[in-house]
């Protein structure tokens, strides 16, 4: 009679739906809690298990552990060390991880009506709102990297041919960009009014209610010169 294997050995069998369908085999891969969420950080460039959680507020350790490793094992993130001095293991997206960006982005259009009201229980970061702004920002056509800096903090964006899917970049950075082509300063409404199609990004520069920083040729298309 052959010998059990432990039970810490043997193989986990992740839950699938089981159809030969292709929606439901890429939810077989991503439709776990906090998978998407876990991506939409990753989008951002690389990051340590620990910045991952702090800008995940309400995952356990445990899942968020799980998640990462799911996400290795599918092929959509590694897990590579950073060269001294930082000496630090990070997590990144691979090509194929990076092509759930226009999923994420659909997404972010489709639930941001939902953004009406902010509810006293939601935590916010400033890079959360990087996704549904790539949209307004789609019509610029110079490349470049775009400084957001709103009420609740900073980053920075891709515009033109680098913030396409498949570019080979990051569509969005945390943080103020060390050397951003130009900058806007705005809030967190005009953001979701831009992403609802309420008012455009010209429009919106034309008002005033976007100060326009920088003299490069991305800061001058932004000003409409």
């Amino acid at each position: 009679m052959p010998r059990q294997q432990p039970a810490a050995q043997r193989p986990v069998r992740r839950r699938s739906y089981d159809q030969f369908c292709a929606a439901a085999r890429a939810l077989d891969q991503v439709g776990d809690r906090w998978t998407l969420l876990i991506v939409r950080e990753l989008l951002g460039g690389p990051r340590r298990y620990t910045d991952l959680h702090a800008d995940l507020p309400g995952v356990s350790t445990d899942v968020l552990a799980s998640r990462l490793k799911d996400m290795e094992q599918g092929g959509l993130a590694v897990r590579r060390r950073l060269p001294p001095p930082a000496s630090a293991s990070v997590y990144e997206l691979t090509g194929r991880g990076h092509g759930l960006l226009p999923v994420l982005a659909a997404l972010a259009d489709w639930g941001a009506p939902a953004l009406a009201e902010r509810r006293p229980t939601d935590a916010v970061r400033a890079h959360w709102f990087a996704l549904p702004l790539l949209r307004a920002l789609a019509a610029l056509t110079q490349d470049g990297i775009l400084g957001v800096r709103l009420d609740e903090g900073e980053f920075h964006v891709r515009t033109g041919s680098g913030a396409a899917p498949g570019s080979g970049g990051e569509p969005y950075g945390f943080g103020p960009a060390e050397h951003a082509d130009a900058r806007i300063t705005l809030d967190s409404a005009l953001c979701l009014e831009l992403v609802s199609g309420r008012v455009t990004l010209a429009e919106a520069v034309k008002d005033g209610r976007i100060e326009v920083t920088g003299e490069g040729a991305l800061a001058v298309e932004l000003r409409g010169a």
